[in-house]
């Protein structure tokens, strides 16, 4: 039987581009996300492209009802999942702590903190009864620094870091491996939700730069998925060639 991978957040960015390259490595997914638009014509893609088998839930992770509901309505031989994937996450504005805004702060720590929660909650003893499994929980070099108008995403993604090694702690006696990922600037859709759609802004971040793209932190995620069963990569830190922390970049103005 093939393996069963758990994506949240895959309609779009890291998460769609691990739901691609997993499907293409022989894995059967469960795709989750809020546009389900995107979640239907993913799934298409996949079942046309690798055929293998897909499910997909359409829920925010933000809600913690839906979240179980939806987790708890696939068949029994889809909960038999061997990888979860805590991918969903995002930033929300760009402000000193000040003039942040209180939206702004619970949507980050909503879905970065408590939608991986609410998840893994519902998923980890699908995982302790199979006695095996492999949790990536997408965090951030913004989980190990932090940086100006950073301050509550920074927060979440140090969260994100510390659950990690909690989690890995917990979940020692059942053979159940933890990775954390943590990539430095990535251009996907991260920056134009950042800044609310504003694509100058957005597009700024990246300039004069060679970023991440989503398909570098999939193929990480895989490479650290396809490691023997005694071996388990902890903390993967991943940055663009020219980037060296979240205050030092290097841009090619010429």
């Amino acid at each position: 039987m093939k393996p069963i991978a758990l994506i949240t957040g895959a309609t779009s960015g890291i998460g769609e581009a691990t739901a691609l390259l997993l499907a293409s490595q022989a894995y059967n997914v469960i795709i989750t996300g809020r546009r389900l638009d995107r979640l239907q014509a993913l799934s298409k893609r996949i079942k046309d492209t690798y055929k293998t088998e897909v499910q997909t839930l359409h829920f925010d992770v933000r809600n913690a009802s839906d979240t179980k509901r939806q987790l708890e309505s696939l068949p029994k031989a889809w909960q038999a999942i061997d990888v979860l994937i805590n991918n969903a996450g995002l930033a929300v504005g760009a402000k000193t702590i000040d003039k942040g805004e209180i939206e702004d702060w619970d949507r980050m720590i909503d879905t970065n903190i408590k939608g991986l929660l609410y998840v893994s909650k519902i998923v980890i003893p699908w995982l302790i009864a199979q006695k095996k499994g492999h949790i990536v929980n997408l965090g951030s070099i913004a989980g190990k620094e932090v940086y100006l108008n950073g301050n509550v995403y920074c927060a979440t993604k140090h969260a994100v870091d510390a659950l990690s090694k909690a989690m890995r702690i917990d979940l020692l006696p059942h053979n159940i491996k933890v990775t954390n990922i943590a990539p430095g600037m990535i251009d996907t859709e991260f920056s134009l939700v950042r800044y609310k759609g504003d694509k100058h802004k957005a597009d700024d971040v990246y300039r004069n730069m060679k970023p991440l793209l989503a398909k570098d932190i999939a193929e990480v995620i895989l490479f650290a998925l396809q490691r023997p069963s005694h071996v388990t990569l902890n903390d993967i830190v991943i940055m663009p060639t020219a980037q060296a922390n979240t205050s030092h970049t290097y841009r090619n103005e010429h």
